[in-house]
C-alpha cells in the first residue's frame, strides 16, 4: 500500500463571510444608507474552517470543493493557502459565481444572507480515487447546504472504506428538519459528531443518554458537542464528559468545527478518549476568543496546556 500523503481530505463548502459589525446596526429599506462601524471580510463556511483548524493543529489537510473564478474564489483559495491548508485539488467553476454569506452583526444578534453559488456544487463523482487513496481520513460536514455532494455520500463513503480510509461526519442541522437518510449513513462512518439538537433530532428523543444509545449501535463513536456545558463521548460502552473552557466568548462562529479539528486530531494520533474529548474542548473554546472562525484557532502546543491525560 501506498504511504499516505494527506492526513484529512476534506470534500466540502467554500465561502467567504463578509461580516459588518455595529451593536445598534439596523438595516432599513427606502434606500436609505445604513452607515456601520467596523467590517470584515473571512474564511467562512464549516468545511474551510475545519480545514484550517486542522492544518493549524499540523495535521496535512487538502480541501476540495468549487469556487468560482472570480474574486471571491481566489480571496478564499489565498487565505486558505495563507493557513496551510492544500487548495491543489479545489475546482475553479467557469460560469457560477462563488457562494458568499453576509452576516449583519450587531453583538448580542445577527442576521445571515447567503447567496449559495458554488457553495452546493460539488458532487461525490468529482473526488477522484487517487485522492481518497492518499488519504488517512475523510471528513464531511455541513451536508444539508451540499444538496448534489449528499446523494453520493454512500457510495463516496464505501470508496474510501475500501483504501482504508476512516471517516468522521458532522452533518450540522437539517433546516428542513427531516433528517432523512442518516441514521442509514451512520452505518458507514467512523466518529459521528453532532451538536446536542442534531443528536437529539436524529436520534427522535427528548434525552441524550437515548439518543446516545441510539446513535452508538448506528457509528462506534459518536462525539456530541455541548455548547457552555462540554461535550460527552461514547465508544465500547465507555461513557466521558469534559467541561468547556472558561474563556471570554467574543464570537461562537466556527466552534464546533475547531472542535472537530482538535477532537480528530486526537482520534487520528491514537490518544484515550478523554484526551481526545479534551483537546476537541480545548479547540473549540479557544477558538471563541476573536470574531470569526480561524482567527483565535489554537495550535497543538496552545491546545494541549488545556489537555489532562
Amino acid at each position: 500500500m501506498k504511504e499516505k500523503t494527506i492526513d484529512i481530505l476534506i470534500p466540502g463548502e467554500i465561502n467567504p463571510d463578509l461580516i459588518l459589525n455595529d451593536p445598534n446596526l439596523e438595516p432599513r429599506f427606502g434606500q436609505q444608507e445604513v452607515l456601520v462601524q467596523d467590517f470584515e471580510m473571512t474564511i467562512g463556511s464549516s468545511s474551510a474552517i475545519f480545514a484550517c483548524g486542522a492544518a493549524r493543529l499540523g495535521l496535512k489537510t487538502t480541501l476540495i470543493g468549487v469556487v468560482g473564478d472570480d474574486p471571491l474564489g481566489r480571496f478564499m483559495q489565498d487565505a486558505l493557502r495563507q493557513r496551510g491548508v492544500d487548495i491543489s485539488s479545489i475546482i475553479l467553476h467557469p460560469q457560477q459565481k462563488t457562494g458568499v454569506s453576509v452576516i449583519l452583526n450587531r453583538g448580542s444578534d445577527r442576521a445571515i444572507l447567503t447567496y449559495l453559488g458554488c457553495i452546493d456544487a460539488l458532487t461525490a463523482d468529482q473526488i477522484p480515487d487517487p485522492l481518497l487513496a492518499q488519504a488517512r481520513h475523510l471528513h464531511v460536514c455541513s451536508i444539508f447546504l451540499q444538496s448534489r455532494l449528499r446523494p453520493g455520500l454512500p457510495s463516496l463513503f464505501r470508496r474510501a472504506h475500501n483504501f482504508g480510509v476512516t471517516i468522521s461526519l458532522d452533518t450540522n442541522w437539517d433546516p428542513s428538519d427531516n433528517w432523512e437518510g442518516i441514521l442509514d449513513l451512520l452505518a458507514l462512518v467512523d466518529v459521528f459528531l453532532p451538536n446536542e439538537q442534531e443528536a437529539l433530532a436524529i436520534a427522535a428523543s427528548s434525552e441524550l443518554s437515548i439518543a446516545l444509545d441510539v446513535l452508538v449501535q448506528r457509528c462506534p463513536l459518536v462525539v456530541v458537542k455541548r455548547g457552555k456545558d462540554g461535550a460527552i463521548a461514547r465508544r465500547d460502552g465507555e461513557t466521558v464528559i469534559a467541561p468547556a473552557l472558561p474563556v471570554r466568548v467574543v464570537d461562537t462562529v466556527g466552534a464546533g468545527d475547531s472542535f472537530d479539528a482538535g477532537f480528530l486530531y486526537g482520534y487520528l494520533a491514537g490518544f484515550p478518549l478523554k484526551k481526545s474529548l479534551e483537546l476537541g474542548i480545548a479547540c473549540g473554546s479557544l477558538s471563541t476568543r476573536a470574531a470569526g472562525g480561524v482567527n483565535a484557532q489554537p495550535t497543538l502546543e496552545e491546545a494541549l496546556q488545556y489537555v489532562s491525560g
